[in-house]
């Protein structure tokens, strides 16, 4: 990305992760002027700002260069009308460009500022990235969470956050998880105290962001409690507008979290893909008792 102008006002505030293209607002119709956007101009913009005489032009881009305008990026490597300068630096709004096509650049945008504007939420607990999938490690403090992650880093896996996670929607069906930037690539564990994750596994033992897609709920195991043991529960956790896996894992003496927190993930994975060994179970069953039915 570079910058045509405005370098010392790169510090305006950007509210909405909304792009405009204005090709309406060349042709002088403001009526519905999105402002408060970034204004991107590519080659349409730009080939019909050419046409027009450098009265109009100009009188467009004082129209188009608000107080509450972030910025204009020009993409493609084109260079900016001189009208657009020269009405930009009167309200100080800096003047970007890029070598990438319009596409790229009001996606790239739009995935970015979705991502930094988007409402988060702390959540007490460990994320973990398993065999590809955002595993979320939640339960009541000095259960265990810490170390298990630990154990999975050292099976190679990798550490997002510890501790708090922070959580924000990317889309309708899309949760990201990362860490504080406080916190990034620590890790907290009692009677160690901090350790630094990358310093002593290695970048590969580290992630900076991942989607959440299982939640697993670490707690003390008691014997009335009813614990699945067929896999028959879809217990959700809603975030946001997101429903979110989740399963309830007993902590007991002698129980490897760690290990079962793998096998958790890649029957997730599984089920995702469409197979389901409770399934298979209830099928192999029914199949077993009309088998015995027919003997008699």
């Amino acid at each position: 990305m570079s910058i045509y102008y405005g370098k010392d006002y790169l510090d305006r505030q950007i509210t909405t992760s909304d792009i405009s293209r204005p090709g309406l607002e060349l042709t002088g119709y403001f009526n519905y002027y999105p402002a408060r956007r970034i204004q991107l101009l590519g080659i349409t913009e730009t080939s019909y700002a050419k046409g027009m005489s450098t009265a109009d032009l100009y009188d467009v881009m004082q129209k188009m260069c608000q107080p509450e305008t972030p910025a204009f990026v020009i993409s493609t490597q084109l260079d900016p009308p001189a009208e657009l300068i020269r009405a930009a630096k009167e309200e100080h709004i800096p003047i970007l460009g890029s070598k990438l096509t319009t596409s790229r650049v009001l996606s790239n945008m739009t995935n970015y500022l979705e991502g930094r504007l988007a409402e988060r939420k702390s959540i007490h607990g460990v994320l973990v990235d398993v065999y590809g999938l955002g595993v979320l490690i939640t339960g009541d403090s000095g259960i265990g969470k810490s170390e298990t992650a630990l154990e999975l880093v050292k099976r190679g896996h990798r550490l997002i956050a510890d501790d708090r996670v922070e959580v924000y929607q990317q889309d309708e069906q899309t949760l990201i998880g990362q860490a504080p930037r406080i916190l990034r690539h620590l890790l907290e564990i009692r009677g160690i105290g901090i350790i630094d994750v990358m310093n002593l596994f290695g970048a590969g033992a580290v992630r900076s962001k991942t989607k959440v897609d299982l939640i697993v709920h670490l707690e003390n195991w008691s014997a009335d409690t009813p614990y699945d043991r067929l896999g028959n529960a879809n217990e959700t956790r809603r975030i946001f507008d997101v429903d979110v896996q989740k399963i309830n894992i007993p902590v007991k003496t002698g129980r490897n979290l760690a290990i079962i927190i793998e096998a958790a993930a890649m029957n997730f994975r599984a089920k995702s893909m469409g197979y389901d060994a409770t399934k298979v179970f209830d099928d192999n069953l029914n199949s077993l008792i009309k088998e015995n039915s027919s003997k008699k």
